[in-house]
């Protein structure tokens, strides 16, 4: 599991948009990478729909935002078209991602217990190095604590 100061963990995956997102192109601009566990259900539609919303404030801070989650990328495209999400949504079907930053977790939920993605962001520095965490992150204070952290790199 990462910690703050260490570096970001190198990825290749693909995108919405037909994008492949490769970590050694992130270099120098930081970058906010938000883990959660399925596009369009409610809370995950209200940290996107907020992120959304920011995208100028967090563009101001020089920050480019990406989604993470298992769902597949056709599900990701039809995500950002029916929300009108600019920032790019990423596929970690298999997880690989998401098991290098600790993001897959043992849920439980009624009584039965699974894996799935836990809400969860991460923001990283223009050097690629992780400056801030938010574990088990409530998706309403998400941006809030974003643009605060931001601001001070």
């Amino acid at each position: 599991m990462v910690a703050i100061g260490d570096r970001a963990p190198a990825f290749s995956l693909p995108a919405s948009n037909g994008q492949t997102v490769e970590s050694e192109a992130l270099g120098g601009q930081p970058y906010l990478l938000y883990f959660y566990p399925k596009a369009d259900t409610p809370g995950c539609t209200t940290q996107a729909c907020d992120l959304r919303d920011q995208k100028q404030t967090l563009g101001t801070l020089g920050l480019r935002v990406i989604g993470v989650s298992p769902d597949p990328v056709d599900k990701l495209d039809r995500f950002a078209k029916k929300y009108g999400l600019d920032f790019t949504l990423v596929s970690d079907a298999e997880h690989e991602l998401a098991d290098l930053y600790g993001t897959w977790v043992e849920k439980s939920m009624y009584g039965k217990t699974y894996f799935g993605m836990e809400r969860s962001s991460f923001l990283v520095d223009a050097e690629g190095v992780i400056r801030a965490i938010w574990r088990k992150v409530k998706p309403a204070d998400h941006v809030a604590l974003v643009t605060e952290a931001a601001s001070e790199l």
